[in-house]
């Protein structure tokens, strides 16, 4: 008889208790721990991410960056960035969640890991630089695409003019065409839906960088003789001066090529679990810097090898090769789809920084919080925010016309990409993970990854220096809004 009351008391908690097991699954299924929706990255995405970010235009500058460094300093540099950036963000992995590795609290951006691991102090300092850097990297997007597009015409009145006509054309219209396409894409709500450009942008790095090696390889072919020195670019070339500063504006190129850190986190974030966040991006980082390095020792060795002292500062916008001329039409084309994507990738973190912080502080407000949801036939529908599109439309305008006031930004860039480099690739990640990992002072771990952040420094200062000179120099020549090739 007890047992049967028991039976009768039990009974009706066994429905809900089934219910509630059935609730947390679908929940899993659906959303992560931290009741986001399930992110799907992989790392196959993860790597096209970074790919697109780190495969930009410079990998066409390499040639003349190993000229300045010649044939032993300019691999071993190269070797060097691609060693210590990988390095770094191994350790910038560990820090997407703090506490356990696996199911800690996530750090959705670089700054809330910095927040997590050192402190609110430090915050500031490190928005500060890594904003700026990603506003340097979007004007010297725009300037870099609306080059290769000019690159396209003047490649095509070259060939109908034989090389008599200089083919003297104005990059205002270029710069302002390539603002126009970015103002679309920058409508792309987050991270997590750009995916697909990343891989396009992918494969449209690998296109140019391949035919830019394929160009330098007919040439060494042609010519029959493999150009350059074990010093580089010889005194009488350049004064002894000169030969300093751009051998250190050769270091800032490089560091500018490899400088993906500041993204590192946001496309963690996009990535699905288990396994661990960290394991998949070591992975996809391991992929990418391999891939990377190998194109950028291959176009830099090459392209130096094919001219020697002469090598252009980009090799197929630099005239450096005329023909043949379609082919460098397919080149310059698939740099500008490129930039539309690195744009995008660099351009997010930003976007969506902006974004939560008016969230924040504004909470009540339509404008910044309502999404109206236009039907897409046979798509999702597309959710609409206005401030979303009036915020990255003047972002977007603002870059286009600082582009065009500034048409020498590269050289800016550069000393930005340089001066980010220590902070936001080095000291920043070191700092974090000797703290999240708690090594204790003086140990040999600790001063072995102190005696690495303080050599990248110096590095850093003698970048930044060349970079300065660079930009001494073109003031002397700007006429803004004017610029043309």
């Amino acid at each position: 008889m007890a047992e049967n009351q028991f039976s009768k008391v039990n009974l009706p908690h066994q429905p809900f208790d089934v219910d509630v097991q059935q609730q947390q699954q679908a929940s899993s299924k659906w959303f992560d721990d931290d009741g986001k929706p399930k992110r799907t990255g992989t790392v196959w995405t993860a790597s096209a991410h970074i790919i697109t970010a780190v495969i930009g235009s410079g990998v066409l500058s390499l040639a003349w960056a190993t000229a300045q460094l010649g044939w032993i300093a300019g691999p071993a540099v190269m070797f060097l960035f691609s060693f210590v950036t990988y390095y770094t963000s191994t350790l910038l992995s560990a820090c997407y969640r703090s506490g356990d590795p696996v199911n800690g609290k996530r750090n959705y951006t670089y700054m809330d890991a910095v927040r997590s691991n050192l402190g609110s102090g430090y915050v500031k300092i490190c928005g500060m630089v890594q904003y700026v850097n990603l506003f340097g990297v979007a004007i010297g997007y725009t300037i870099a695409s609306s080059i290769s597009m000019m690159a396209i015409k003047r490649s095509n009145c070259f060939h109908k003019s034989g090389g008599k006509n200089p083919c003297r054309m104005n990059a205002n219209p270029y710069m302002i065409a390539f603002g126009i396409v970015e103002i679309i894409f920058s409508q792309i709500p987050d991270f997590d839906q750009l995916w697909w450009l990343s891989i396009v942008a992918a494969v449209m790095s690998f296109t140019y960088s391949i035919i830019g090696l394929g160009l330098g390889v007919a040439k060494v072919a042609e010519t029959g003789k493999i150009r350059g020195s074990l010093t580089g670019i010889s005194i009488g070339t350049v004064t002894e001066t000169q030969k300093i500063w751009k051998s250190f504006q050769a270091l800032g190129d490089i560091a500018f090529a490899y400088s993906y850190s500041i993204i590192l986190i946001e496309i963690q974030d996009t990535i699905k679990s288990p396994p661990s966040e960290a394991k998949t991006i070591k992975k996809a980082t391991l992929i990418s810097v391999a891939v990377t390095t190998f194109f950028y020792m291959l176009c830099g060795c090459f392209g130096y090898a094919a001219f020697g002292d002469m090598s252009p500062g980009n090799l197929l916008t630099g005239f450096g090769f005329y023909n043949p001329y379609w082919l460098l039409d397919i080149a310059n084309a698939a740099i500008v789809i490129h930039l539309v994507g690195a744009y995008q990738v660099y351009c997010q973190p930003l976007f969506a920084f902006i974004e939560k912080g008016a969230v924040r502080r504004f909470p009540d407000s339509e404008f910044i919080t309502k999404e109206i949801k236009i039907p897409i036939p046979g798509f999702r529908p597309y959710k609409l925010n206005l401030f979303r599109l009036v915020w990255r439309t003047i972002f977007v305008i603002i870059t286009t016309v600082v582009s065009m006031l500034l048409p020498f930004f590269n050289d800016i860039v550069g000393l930005l990409g340089a001066l980010g480099f220590w902070p936001l690739t080095v000291y920043f990640p070191v700092e974090m993970y000797i703290a999240q990992k708690k090594i204790p002072k003086w140990s040999i771990r600790w001063l072995c990854l102190r005696i690495l952040s303080a050599a990248c420094l110096v590095i850093t200062i003698a970048a930044a220096a060349g970079s300065v000179a660079g930009v001494i120099s073109d003031v002397k020549s700007i006429k803004p809004f004017q610029t043309t090739y």
